[in-house]
């Protein structure tokens, strides 16, 4: 397998395939590389490239031209979609007393789960809205966006498949009583109407979209560790913008608010890496 490249190093792209099959994906399948890590985009091209059977950039390169069903494949592997019920249950319970906060401060509460993935998040927050007495469930609108389609199209299905390294009953053991919120057949988990109602799922694109507006909480965990330093700040200006004043943060515990951003933020937890909005801030 051909070796990972730098893009800075070698910006030539007739002389380097790895950046020309990069500059392809962005300019005709409208997919921002550009604001990606090198590696982990390698990373994913790779893994497609083994499964084709094919050796080279170049070859591959001419694959996705002519195969628009590779087209498919490849984005949907280069979006980012790790993820779980109740990741890390410490930050669960941070965000178990965000959600208390708001809900005694709001008549309505409107959650933004951004790069949502499979729609795991975006549930386990309704979960924990329904599952704690000190949350009005009935007041709290989650929304889960994401950039792929297919996952998309999972969430709104909300059935995941158990597997030998998965235990989705494990993950959900972070709620006494998960039992109320799936209906379980085997190793098949189906999230309940009630928590669905909910949760609605839209299509959104964190890099080159727009910010919306009004949002009480934001959680995106997890992203930003495969995004470049230099699009870290507009990504999270865009998130900034959506919140309403006083509104809460939630990235991932090894990521980290840009000094030039935190005017915008004040520190709620920082083991956590929760914040609040300032108003005014920027």
């Amino acid at each position: 397998m051909t070796a990972a490249h730098d893009r800075n190093a070698t910006p030539d792209a007739e002389s380097d395939p790895f950046t020309a099959l990069l500059e392809y994906v962005e300019a005709e399948l409208s997919f921002a590389t550009s604001h990606y890590n090198d590696s982990y985009l390698d990373r994913r091209i790779s893994s497609r490239m083994r499964r084709t059977g094919i050796e080279t950039y170049e070859a591959y390169l001419e694959h996705l031209k002519d195969d628009p069903e590779e087209a498919d494949a490849l984005l949907d592997s280069m979006s980012i979609n790790v993820t779980g019920f109740f990741r890390n249950p410490d930050v669960w319970e941070g965000i178990r007393e965000v959600l208390r906060t708001l809900s005694a401060e709001n008549d309505s509460v409107h959650v933004w789960s951004a790069a949502c993935a499979d729609g795991r998040e975006p549930y386990s927050l309704s979960m924990l809205a329904h599952d704690d007495p000190g949350i009005d469930a009935s007041d709290v609108h989650v929304l889960g966006t994401d950039i792929s389609e297919d996952a998309l199209e999972t969430a709104r299905e909300g059935q995941y498949e158990e597997s030998r390294t998965v235990d989705i009953g494990d993950q959900l053991a972070f709620l006494d009583d998960y039992e109320s919120y799936v209906d379980r057949d085997g190793h098949t988990y189906r999230v309940a109407d009630a928590v669905k109602r909910n949760v609605t799922f839209e299509r959104h694109d964190l890099i080159n979209g727009v910010a919306k507006s009004g949002f009480d909480l934001v959680v995106c965990r997890n992203l930003f560790i495969y995004i470049d330093n230099e699009y870290k700040r507009s990504m999270l200006e865009t998130i900034a913008d959506s919140l309403g004043p006083d509104g809460f943060l939630v990235i991932g515990k090894a990521e980290t608010i840009p000094a030039t951003l935190k005017s915008a933020f004040s520190v709620r937890d920082a083991r956590l890496r929760i914040y609040r909005r300032n108003e005014g801030g920027d």
